[in-house]
């Protein structure tokens, strides 16, 4: 399975922000669609991710309040990114080795999307029920006297 699987499924709605936006508007903004990112981009090109770490750590670095920050002062400006054709377990050694809950999906200088860990462990744990569910059909119907004529030797 591939990073363009999980893409399909969720959609290619983005949330971006510019890095010159204060951070109380990006708060506001992850507040009201109810998302944990948002991905910083410059004349087009992705420059950073700004998650709820960064505005956590930012909150209690400023006394408790997000205070007159911009983003670019607080974003990942080296985020974790993969592209459409990463294979699903690489992006999760990728995300574990890095503690990271979101990657942005590039293609190219293109950003794609963005998953989130959600969104791996979902796609992970349904090829799981489906291949559950296939065995269990298969062992289902499983002809019958098929599994004498395999284990017994003929003499």
């Amino acid at each position: 399975m591939k990073v363009t699987d999980i893409l399909k499924v969720k959609g290619s709605t983005l949330f971006t922000v510019a890095p010159d936006t204060p951070l109380a508007e990006a708060v506001a903004t992850m507040a009201e669609r109810d998302i944990g990112s948002l991905v910083v981009m410059e004349l087009g090109d992705l420059v950073g991710m700004l998650t709820f770490r960064e505005v956590i750590q930012a909150v209690v670095k400023n006394g408790g309040t997000v205070g007159n920050s911009q983003v670019r002062s607080v974003m990942d400006d080296h985020p974790l990114t993969c592209t459409p054709e990463t294979e699903i377990d690489e992006v999760r050694r990728m995300m574990l080795g890095r503690h990271a809950r979101y990657m942005p999906v590039l293609n190219g200088k293109t950003l794609m999307g963005v998953i989130s860990f959600y969104d791996v462990a979902k796609a992970v744990v349904d090829s799981q029920d489906f291949e559950n569910r296939m065995l269990k059909a298969y062992i289902r119907d499983w002809p019958v006297g098929q599994e004498e004529e395999s284990s017994e030797p003929k003499l």
